[in-house]
């Protein structure tokens, strides 16, 4: 909960009260950075889950138990909650503009959030968000690996696979590749951010289960392969 807190407030938080000043570069950034110090700041005690998609793909790994995967994706929504409701507290103890919380939309209603985004439809922005989640998870997968030595850099890849993904995709969909990053901005702006939330959320469960069983299946994680 707390990792996933810091995630979307660090990443929405800039995305909603410093986005102008830095841009796609800079909300880019800051999500990756969220994510490289969770997993070092907490990784140790959870292995930083900050994300449903992740934990849904690590599952069909079979790296997670059903019920280890649920407490995770209470914990993760909750925490995304709470990181927009602090977001929308701090606004409105000020004249701030809260935009639509830095939600994830496609079409018309995001290209209406300015220039730099574009218009696509619900089909471009499924296979978006499926995609950009097929490579993180893929990512994840591989460096968390116990069978390779690269644990110690894990949090720095995965951080840094974030910031592009999110270079690619924040002008498609305002980049989700996670459910619960969706879930909290759509309740508190409403509208087609809520309306367009179920993308959002099977989406990133499609890339991320595909890449769990792709790991899977090209790293011959079986009893036969493994003897």
């Amino acid at each position: 909960m707390f990792g996933t807190f810091v995630l979307v407030l660090g990443g929405c938080g800039t995305a909603v009260f410093a986005g102008r000043a830095f841009g796609f570069l800079g909300v880019s950034i800051a999500f990756g950075l969220t994510v490289i110090a969770m997993a070092y700041g907490i990784g140790h005690i959870s292995d930083a889950h900050l994300n449903p998609a992740v934990s849904f793909g690590v599952w069909a790994n079979g790296r997670m138990t059903f019920k280890e995967m649920l407490t995770y994706w209470v914990a993760q929504v909750a925490g995304a909650i709470i990181a927009v409701a602090i977001i929308a507290a701090i606004g409105s103890c000020g004249n701030i503009d809260l935009g639509t919380f830095a939600a994830n939309d496609y079409g018309q209603d995001l290209a209406n959030c300015g220039a730099n985004y574009w218009n696509i439809n619900a089909c471009g922005a499924f296979i978006t968000e499926a995609v950009m989640t097929f490579i993180f998870l893929m990512v994840i997968l591989g460096v968390t690996d116990s069978r390779h030595e690269n644990g110690k850099f894990a949090g720095l890849a995965i951080g840094l696979t974030l910031v592009l993904i999110h270079l690619i995709s924040i002008p498609l969909t305002n980049t989700s590749v996670n459910p619960a990053r969706s879930i909290a901005p759509a309740i508190f702006a409403g509208g087609s951010a809520l309306s367009h939330l179920w993308l959002f959320i099977v989406a990133p469960l499609v890339g991320a289960g595909l890449a769990g069983l792709a790991y899977k299946a090209i790293t011959c994680e079986c009893k036969k392969c493994n003897k």
